[in-house]
């Protein structure tokens, strides 16, 4: 039985492409597309495809088209903008012929939305910056004592870091607060934004600790499988550039509870601060993360668990061989693109 991955936004995650080549053995093969030829992890693919962007109303019909000619048996999806349109279009997809590998409306909009993760850790009794949307809350939440400089200041539906600001008084609050809500509508988060523009930035608690990344995997049924984690020693434009793999009871157990609410589908990556020896939760992205080859050569192969997966095989154990104290570093290389 061959297994055929489709990679959507396939960007420069080259290393998730090259992950699951040699998880499929050859028994399969790993297409990948994206809006632009050049993208480094077209190069490394078995087939690249160019497709639309994913607001282009053609989208979906592309997608479907490459799933059915390229005889996909999973989609994965790279970029947290087009999760909300694969779960909108998951059952439409699905029928092509492929298993979406990607969270249900209801969770994906929990991910995606800041202001809904706030809420839905609060509701669930975990530990999360305080956040606000209008300047009037924080000046009142900082005049009451609950809330103090420096802060952060976001949009509320975001990607990779873009647009983060960390005033550090009530002048620079002001203007950077403006100054995002008049960027937001010249970025590509404006068509994620549009539903409430007058809410969608973000200022927030800035934590002072130790930042950790976390993957909670759960099975494609949505079930718990288990978290891995790694501390961020390095980071470079809002990714992990050199961490360490860390085994704790304590994010086991927060990993287990926001796995058995939410019953996402998959790896999820989450940011985590130690601040004081409590963990607080700062995000949740419903996909293969940046910080993702970090836990995977320390020794918990997701990708091969996916493979096991969709084999209808439920004995992955020998693909988790995870250790703690093991340190790596990312680096650049060179492609051609012909």
């Amino acid at each position: 039985m061959a297994i055929n991955i489709l990679f959507t936004c396939a960007g420069r995650r080259n290393y998730l492409i090259n992950y699951f080549k040699d998880a499929l053995k050859g028994q399969g093969c790993v297409v990948t597309v994206d809006m632009n030829l050049s993208a480094p992890a077209m190069i490394d693919a078995d087939r690249a495809i160019m497709v639309p962007s994913i607001y282009d109303d053609n989208y979906i019909e592309a997608l479907k088209k490459v799933i059915i000619e390229q005889d996909i048996t999973a989609v994965v999806s790279l970029n947290d903008l087009e999760l909300p349109i694969l779960a909108k279009h998951k059952k439409e997809l699905e029928a092509a012929g492929a298993k979406i590998i990607v969270s249900s409306e209801h969770v994906i909009n929990i991910a995606f939305d800041k202001l809904e993760t706030f809420n839905f850790l609060k509701n669930i009794g975990l530990n999360t910056p305080k956040t606000y949307t209008t300047l009037e809350a924080a000046f009142n939440a900082i005049d009451l004592g609950n809330l103090k400089y420096p802060l952060v200041v976001k949009p509320r539906w975001g990607s990779a870091s873009i647009g983060i600001d960390f005033p550090e008084s009530a002048e620079e609050l002001k203007l950077t607060f403006q100054l995002q809500h008049i960027k937001l509508k010249k970025s590509i988060l404006t068509t994620a934004s549009e539903n409430d523009i007058d809410n969608a930035i973000l200022i927030q608690e800035s934590l002072d600790g130790k930042e950790y990344g976390m993957d909670i995997v759960n099975d494609f049924e949505g079930n718990y499988y288990g978290t891995f984690v790694r501390e961020k020693l390095k980071m470079r434009s809002g990714e992990t550039d050199i961490a360490v793999s860390v085994i704790d009871e304590r994010f086991d157990k927060i990993g287990k509870i926001i796995s058995e609410h939410l019953k996402h589908i998959g790896t999820m990556d989450c940011d985590v601060f130690n601040v004081d020896g409590e963990l607080y939760l700062l995000e949740l992205n419903p996909r293969f993360g940046g910080g993702y080859p970090f836990s995977h050569e320390a020794g918990i192969n997701t990708a091969a668990i996916y493979i096991e997966w969709l084999k209808g095989h439920t004995k992955i154990d020998q693909f988790n061989n995870y250790k703690p104290g093991k340190k790596f570093s990312k680096c650049d290389r060179m492609l051609e693109i012909k």
